[in-house]
């Protein structure tokens, strides 16, 4: 959504905004800062892995805990269940579902099925996406918060929204002012050394996977995806993807949206301060449009 001026923003009286940006740029620090009375947060990771792959999550534990004899009979005799606990700030069941490319016997997935799971979380991600209409009325109308605030994955650039999805963008835009938290060279440093310390699961556009392993494969003079280390590649691939993501993310903000730095959202303590920031940005872009 965009608007003329900062103060149409401001006089907008149900205020809705789509976060975006990579993980780790404080897209989830500025929603916790928000009052939890007036504005709804909606995490498109968290509905996704409670709402899209909640039986392939609990179907990859159950999986798991089916390789323990005990385990595996107390189930079978429907002794005990398994369910995820996820929440806003515990994704790990979506994490661990979502897995690591590479050797089975060093906790990796085979080719194959690693992008059977990349391919069911687009999915859920689009879906998670279309719903944001759909659950603004919901805020509003059940629950009675006035404003909504939607925090977007960071890898919502990576659908091909403008291709295959282009509903994505247009539900977004059309119901939502979409705000890019933009990274700095220091953060994306930061972010890269926190990739080699701690890797993670990601998500990867099937064309970019399918193009960086073979360059990773190329490099390491390996047969083949059995043969790779699971935490290795991520980390190798990890500043790959960033320059990858960035383009796209500044894509969907000039034609949709609006930019800040990440910086500024330190300096965020509240409702006011955020509605501030979002003001000074639609007051920058037009600037920068007249010029």
């Amino acid at each position: 959504m965009k608007f003329p001026d900062p103060d149409a923003f401001y006089h907008w009286p149900r205020k809705a905004v789509t976060l975006l940006g990579m993980s780790g740029v404080g897209k989830t620090t500025l929603a916790n800062r928000l009052p939890k009375d007036s504005w709804f947060h909606y995490s498109g990771d968290y509905r996704i892995g409670t709402r899209y792959l909640d039986e392939p999550i609990l179907d990859n534990i159950k999986r798991h805990a089916m390789q323990d004899p005990f385990l595996a009979q107390l189930l079978r005799s429907d002794s005990i269940y398994i369910r995820s606990n996820i929440t806003v700030n515990n994704l790990e069941p979506l994490s661990s579902f979502l897995g690591k490319l590479g050797d089975p016997a060093r906790g990796g997935l085979d080719l194959e099925e690693f992008k059977r799971r990349q391919r069911l979380h687009r999915r859920a991600e689009i879906n998670a996406m279309l719903d944001v209409a759909e659950f603004i009325h919901k805020a509003r109308e059940i629950y009675g918060y006035r404003h909504f605030l939607n925090d977007a994955g960071g890898s919502l650039c990576e659908l091909d929204c403008e291709l295959d999805s282009p509903e994505v963008l247009e539900v977004l835009s059309q119901h939502t002012l979409i705000l890019y938290i933009r990274s700095d060279a220091d953060l994306e440093e930061e972010l890269k050394t926190r990739a080699r310390l701690y890797p993670k699961p990601l998500y990867y556009q099937e064309a970019f996977l399918d193009r960086e392993l073979a360059h990773y494969l190329a490099e390491r003079a390996l047969p083949g995806a059995q043969s790779v280390d699971p935490d290795d590649f991520v980390s190798w691939v990890f500043p790959r993807l960033v320059a990858h993501r960035l383009p796209r993310y500044q894509a969907i903000a000039e034609h949709h949206g609006y930019t800040v730095d990440h910086r500024s959202i330190a300096m965020v303590r509240d409702a006011q301060d955020f509605e501030a920031l979002i003001g000074d940005s639609i007051a920058a872009s037009l600037a920068c449009g007249a010029s």
